[in-house]
């Protein structure tokens, strides 16, 4: 249901929400505020460096048609008589935008001037550009390094707290929550706001500042020209929000479809062997290319929309870029505009389309980052259903006095609760065992017992302690578990053991590994302790499995212990080692037993009959034999069965 709820919200949430969310992910950036400002600051100097660069070619361009002019006006003077000369001069003066008030002779010395300055000024330009080239191509550089690395951080301290959030859910979470939409959240959608942070908010940056400035300069070189062109800008943003609007919800889809996507995969790896055991592989392949199939499709659905906004852009460029040529030209012609100003603001121009025709890009990212900055914060945001009290104190070394009183407990999203009114009490050193059909309510025991969940009514005390007052740290130290559902992680068979005490010296592993019985197969494996498991244990066998997660649990010396059916995987020889170990192990210690055969709980101190989630009977095994009908039940259809097929 809540997974349900997650991706409703995430249909349901606007762009505000979206942006709310990215100006949060800001924040993971703040840490590292100084380094996270550096990238900021060589851009600046990176822009600056880019807008020197049109005024320089205007002043190449300039010195190179005044030296041009220069030479051929020269060359005609010394063609005119001198007689004319006086009569030409004004209009000479007035083709060359010169003072009317100069001589031949000042005119004649001017022109050799700027024939003669042409080559050193446009050697001056030229050097000129390359030094800015060089500082912007060194800032550049650090820029993006600099970007780089505070994203990296970023993503570094983002996944962490993801982890660490995910680890301290509870329970009932992970009940609702696929691991495959978890997993995409901690690695896709990390990724797609590290992307934005790191390189789209810079580009966002760096277009506003290149943005501003050059309008500023356009503005100042000539303000007509300017006014003639600036139309494109609002065109270009109107176009840009609406593209921006539509497109933010359909990232969030890409993410869903992805999601989906990513946890069949992952279930269809987890289950590999059930898929081929059943020759299921076409079946599970047409359920893979079905969720292929429609992520595909929405992300060409993004595509279409974007493939047809990105024309749209080029064509409000090139019309801005034709307003200029004809407004310019008029200039060039009449001579209120020099070819060298006109080429300066064309390429400042193009500084105005370029930051524009960026906004596509970022927009993308915007898009991808605020969706899945969404979906983040929806797991950080996440409340648990069990945790510690702000005032929760350390449960002491316990005694081992449990006590259910009245406790009914169902599962969220559930309707009818699996456990109704139980109540009982274990004393120190008792071995509890908990016997039941499926369904009955077993299991839930067990998980109410280290605070998996919380009971929906009434409490559990250990020690006259409610769980619920102590801290889930201090408690579930004390308690030694056994699952029925057997977990080992890659690594050693030594680190599997020691996984709850990873500090425990050999001897204690040694000690802890022949109490169940899984001392002997391990020295078989040529590596010995040293000898890697595989992913989720797949080179051992059941049995040997259960005896590792059965070492694990003793190596904590704990003073409860839960062992949920933890020889249902072992033969009948394995079994009796394990059994008889464990017997001895118990001494001393509170034991919940799960089994399913009778024949290992017949001594148990306290046998719990189960019924629908209810207690039906609780007693020792010749007591409930004799006046419990379900246990007789029970008892019958297995030892007397077993004896029918010797």
């Amino acid at each position: 249901m809540q997974a349900t709820m997650s991706k409703s919200k995430s249909r349901s949430r606007g762009g505000g929400n979206n942006s709310k969310a990215i100006l949060r992910s800001t924040s993971y950036l703040w840490k590292y505020r100084g380094q996270a400002a550096l990238p900021y600051v060589f851009l600046l100097v990176a822009t600056l460096a880019q807008l020197a660069v049109p005024r320089l070619i205007r002043n190449i361009i300039d010195a190179v048609t005044s030296g041009v002019i220069a030479a051929k006006v020269l060359a005609a003077l010394n063609q005119i008589p001198a007689m004319m000369l006086d009569q030409a001069l004004p209009k000479i003066l007035t083709f060359l935008h010169y003072d009317s008030a100069m001589t031949a002779e000042q005119l004649t010395a001017q022109l050799t001037a700027d024939k003669t300055n042409a080559p050193t000024l446009l050697m001056q330009a030229g050097l000129m550009i390359v030094g800015f080239a060089v500082l912007r191509g060194v800032f550049s550089f650090l820029q993006a390094y600099w970007a780089e690395r505070n994203s990296q951080a970023m993503a570094y301290d983002l996944r962490n707290d993801l982890y660490a959030k995910i680890q301290r859910l509870s329970f009932s979470y992970h009940d609702q929550n696929q691991t495959g939409q978890l997993m995409i959240r901690a690695t896709d959608d990390v990724e797609k706001l590290r992307l934005f942070l790191g390189q789209g908010l810079l580009q966002l940056v760096g277009s506003i500042v290149l943005l501003v400035i050059t309008l500023i300069i356009l503005f100042s070189a000539n303000t007509g020209l300017a006014l003639a062109t600036i139309w494109i800008l609002p065109v270009a943003l109107i176009l840009f929000m609406i593209f921006g609007t539509i497109s933010q919800p359909l990232f969030a889809r890409v993410q869903q479809k992805l999601s989906a996507l990513n946890t069949i995969l992952q279930e269809n790896l987890a289950g590999i062997k059930v898929v081929k055991a059943f020759t299921r592989e076409k079946s599970e392949q047409v359920k893979f290319n079905q969720a292929a199939d429609v992520l595909m499709a929405q992300q060409i659905t993004i595509a279409r929309l974007f493939t047809f906004l990105m024309p749209f852009v080029f064509l409000i460029a090139n019309l801005g870029q034709a307003t200029t040529l004809f407004v310019g030209g008029k200039g060039i012609i009449v001579g209120t505009l020099t070819l060298g100003e006109w080429q300066e603001f064309s390429m400042y121009l193009m500084y105005l389309f370029f930051p524009i025709a960026q906004l596509g890009f970022i927009i993308t990212q915007f898009g991808q980052a605020a969706a899945s900055a969404t979906r983040i914060f929806e797991i950080l945001d996440a409340k648990s259903d069990v945790k510690d009290k702000p005032d929760a104190i350390r449960l002491p070394p316990s005694q081992g006095h449990i006590k259910f009183e009245n406790v009914s407990f169902r599962y969220i999203g559930t309707g009818e609760p699996v456990l109704s009114n139980v109540s009982f009490a274990a004393e120190p050193g008792q071995t509890i065992a908990l016997l039941g059909a499926t369904g009955s309510g077993k299991t839930s025991i067990i998980n109410l017992l280290p605070r998996f969940y919380d009971p929906t009514d009434g409490k559990i005390t250990i020690d006259g302690y409610d769980l619920r007052d102590v801290t889930l740290e201090s408690l579930r130290a004390q308690i030694g578990n056994v699952l029925q559902e057997t977990t080992l992680f890659t690594g050693t068979i030594r680190d599997n053991i020691a996984f709850g005490k990873p500090e425990a010296s050999d001897e204690e592993i040694i000690a802890a590994a022949k109490a169940a019985a899984a001392h002997d197969f391990i020295l078989s494996f040529p590596e010995g302790y040293a000898t890697p498991v595989g992913e989720r244990g797949t080179t051992l066998s059941g049995g040997q499995k259960q005896r590792v997660a059965i070492a694990r649990a003793l190596l904590l010396n704990p003073r409860i212990l839960i062992l949920d059916d933890s020889t249902s995987s072992v033969d009948l020889g394995t079994e009796a080692v394990i059994q008889t170990a464990l017997e001895k192990l118990m001494q001393g210690r509170t034991s919940f037993v799960i089994a399913q055969r009778i024949s290992t709980v017949i001594n148990a101190d306290q046998i719990i009959v189960l019924d629908k989630g209810q207690v039906a009977a609780i007693g020792k095994h010749a007591d409930l034999l004799e006046n419990n009908e379900i246990y007789a039940e029970i008892y019958s259809s297995q030892l007397l069965g077993d004896e029918d097929h010797k």
